[in-house]
């Protein structure tokens, strides 16, 4: 008794209030890839049995790349990091936040600009070393609407997806500043018409990678925050599914 009193007076509570949860949940409105098999969900057993005790389990299916997702390195680089190959180090770090919410508005395929990046830096300071930087495009408000989100709602269709992303420009200065991560809330690193997928390639090369259909950017500020992003751990995975969470100052 008196161990288990020392233990809870030692240990601080948590303030729920500050932990952020910017997951997407998997489900059958998650957004894939327009070419991506989507998220499957059925129960596999699911009741009372004779003794009338309760089982429930399901399972599920789906491609790497959709809803809330990591993408590994090795996505768009040759011999860079699979997705069990990222140090746990560089899944948490301090979160930069770059806001492009008005540009975004005003062009569907509006890409993040090293102007953008260093409006931040002008404002906050220079990006920290090791930081995952989320940018916020406002995207979010689509998910749920294929259509509005990515720009087509059709099967396999990449012949007309329109949304926000980034340029190789911007994504060769944040490898530069030699960031852990990059992040944003819409399908891709890249914007809708890319058909080189630039930006995938510069931070993929520099053993960066990327978080894809991030939730709940409005609730962190622009620095401060800690990021959490733990992906499944598939060997030799090109990416996955990931709970992605931050704690607030």
């Amino acid at each position: 008794m008196l161990i288990a009193l020392l233990i809870a007076v030692a240990t601080p509570s948590i303030d729920e209030s500050k932990i952020v949860d910017l997951t997407h949940s998997f489900d059958e409105k998650a957004i894939y890839w327009p070419t991506a098999k989507p998220f499957k969900w059925e129960k596999e057993s699911w009741g009372r049995n004779a003794e009338g005790n309760w089982y429930a389990a399901g399972r599920y299916s789906a491609s790497e790349h959709g809803g809330t997702h990591l993408d590994a390195p090795i996505h768009f680089a040759e011999g860079r990091q699979t997705a069990d190959q990222i140090p746990v180090s560089k899944l948490v770090g301090p979160a930069v936040v770059i806001d492009v919410r008005d540009a975004a508005a005003k062009d569907r395929d509006y890409i993040l600009t090293p102007a953008d990046v260093e409006a931040w830096e002008a404002r906050y300071s220079r990006i920290p070393e090791g930081s995952i930087v989320l940018v916020r495009t406002g995207w979010e408000k689509y998910w749920g609407d294929r259509k509005a989100y990515l720009g087509t709602e059709k099967p396999g269709d990449t012949a007309n997806l329109h949304f926000p992303g980034i340029s190789k420009e911007a994504a060769a200065l944040l490898a530069a500043r030699k960031v852990d991560a990059v992040g944003l809330d819409t399908p891709s690193l890249d914007h809708g018409p890319s058909k080189t997928f630039a930006a995938h390639r510069e931070l993929a090369a520099a053993n960066i990678y990327g978080l894809e259909n991030v939730a709940n950017l409005d609730r962190l500020p622009s620095t401060g925050a800690t990021l959490i992003a733990l992906p499944m751990k598939i060997a030799g995975g090109t990416g996955g599914p990931a709970r992605i969470i931050a704690i607030i100052p």
